[in-house]
């Protein structure tokens, strides 16, 4: 077997396109107490991870890290690989995804975000981290100050970024049934489609593999309505169900009607005035494989216990 290489990590090299910075709520963010730079903390990395390791360290916080943004801002690497590089770097400790509730009152939503920190730690540091992460009070996103976070969406793509997507999307033309067995409720009349509807509409630009027809869309947009109805909102739903997506999906419509009802997010208690006031912060780690959420005991080296039966796809 040949000997791992110990050179330092890798710089990636300067790309012609600056790296994006994510959206509010959304981005990088270092744990505390993470070591020194330049002390040798990715040596014993491969050369994608220690590449990919030393890219993502050089970026300052709030920096986009979606699969998509780093494969296109560092020459070396397409998304596939990027993407590897990162479920290498959470089994090694470097990082955690996380799901976790912004804002306050009524008026909060639910942000992927990462905590990167440049000293691999093991299990047992990460759940500790996060369940003392989750007790604190959530900060308030319209001062800029973002408590450590992660970022997938950074920058407007028409075509594929389900973060992009109008504020007024284009009326679709949904038929009054399905089949004559199956006639779908919607929620919204002529004219402008439901959030619901319209997130769906859109999945088939974000990946074609979830390419679904007015008649599916309409067939399940109350299901899609109901996760709306839980406090979640478009980019979120969108990522829930194109995350981990198999190389081929033979029924679109069978298998987003399946995440949907498998990944529905749990119902939030109804807030007290006391609990407006001070608000706490609800966190739930994302598997860095299939992107499925639970709570951070539940994880081992960032990956849910179906991933780490099966191993890499």
């Amino acid at each position: 077997m040949a000997a791992p290489n110990l050179s330092p990590a890798l710089r990636a090299p300067a790309s012609s396109r600056a790296h994006p910075k994510a959206k509010p709520g959304y981005g990088k963010r270092s744990v505390l107490k993470q070591g020194d730079e330049d002390q040798g903390h990715f040596t014993l990395l491969p050369e994608r991870e220690r590449h990919i390791a030393g890219y993502v360290d050089a970026l300052p916080e709030g920096a986009a890290m979606d699969i998509k943004s780093l494969a296109r801002s560092q020459p070396l690497y397409g998304q596939m690989a990027v993407g590897s590089a990162l479920r290498a770097l959470g089994v090694a400790g470097h990082l955690r995804h996380v799901r976790c509730l912004s804002g306050e009152g009524d008026q909060v939503r639910w942000v992927t975000r990462t905590f990167w920190s440049r000293t691999a730690h093991d299990n047992e540091w990460w759940t500790a981290f996060l369940a003392a992460e989750e007790h604190h009070p959530a900060p308030q996103e319209a001062t800029g100050t973002c408590a450590p976070a992660e970022a997938p969406e950074p920058e407007p793509d028409p075509a594929s970024d389900p973060v992009s997507v109008p504020a007024q999307p284009p009326a679709l033309v949904v038929p009054q049934q399905r089949t004559a067995a199956q006639a779908p409720t919607s929620a919204h009349t002529a004219g402008d489609p439901s959030p619901a509807f319209a997130a769906l509409a859109r999945l088939g630009r974000t990946d074609s593999r979830l390419a679904l027809s007015a008649a599916d869309c309409a067939a399940l947009e109350q299901a899609a309505a109901e996760w709306f109805a839980r406090g979640v909102d478009a980019d979120y739903l969108t990522h829930a169900l194109t995350a981990g997506l198999p190389a081929s999906v033979d029924s679109p419509f069978g298998f987003v009607r399946r995440r949907l009802h498998d990944k529905l997010p749990p119902r939030l208690p109804a807030t007290t005035p006391a609990a407006r006031a001070t608000p706490v912060r609800r966190l739930m780690v994302e598997c860095t494989e299939c992107g499925a959420p639970g709570r951070p005991e539940a994880f081992r080296d960032g990956l849910c216990r179906p991933c780490r039966e099966t191993g890499p796809a």
